[in-house]
């Protein structure tokens, strides 16, 4: 029996195949650029699901979706860490504990962009 994937992850990895592709592909080239034995179906589930989610844009070609992806993996980062900051009372007990937990590349790559001028 295969194994499940951990939620969003084969989200994941097509995006991925789409940053990959900033010309766009299609299903089928998805498809075949992973190593995985994937219905076609389930990328074009996991595709319309990436577009709906407004992560992907699409326009028609022939008779296939050609897929782009329309936020970067630095946007994706981001909004995730937003969306994990969100419900937290104590920000700066949290952001502490974030800010501890960098590698000191990390943190010196952090400083160096709190130190630009906005």
């Amino acid at each position: 029996m295969a194994e499940r994937r951990a939620t969003g992850s084969l989200e994941r990895e097509v995006l991925e195949q789409l940053w990959q592709a900033p010309q766009g592909a299609t299903p089928r080239d998805v498809r075949a650029a992973m190593d995985d034995e994937l219905a076609y179906t389930t990328i074009m589930t996991i595709l319309r699901r990436l577009w709906q989610k407004g992560l992907a844009e699409r326009e028609l070609h022939g008779r296939a979706y050609v897929y782009r992806a329309k936020a970067s993996e630095a946007d994706l980062a981001a909004n995730g860490m937003h969306a994990a900051f969100a419900p937290v009372r104590d920000r700066r007990e949290a952001l502490t504990r974030f800010v501890d937990g960098l590698s000191k590349s990390d943190a010196r790559a952090l400083r160096r962009v709190l130190d630009e001028p906005r």
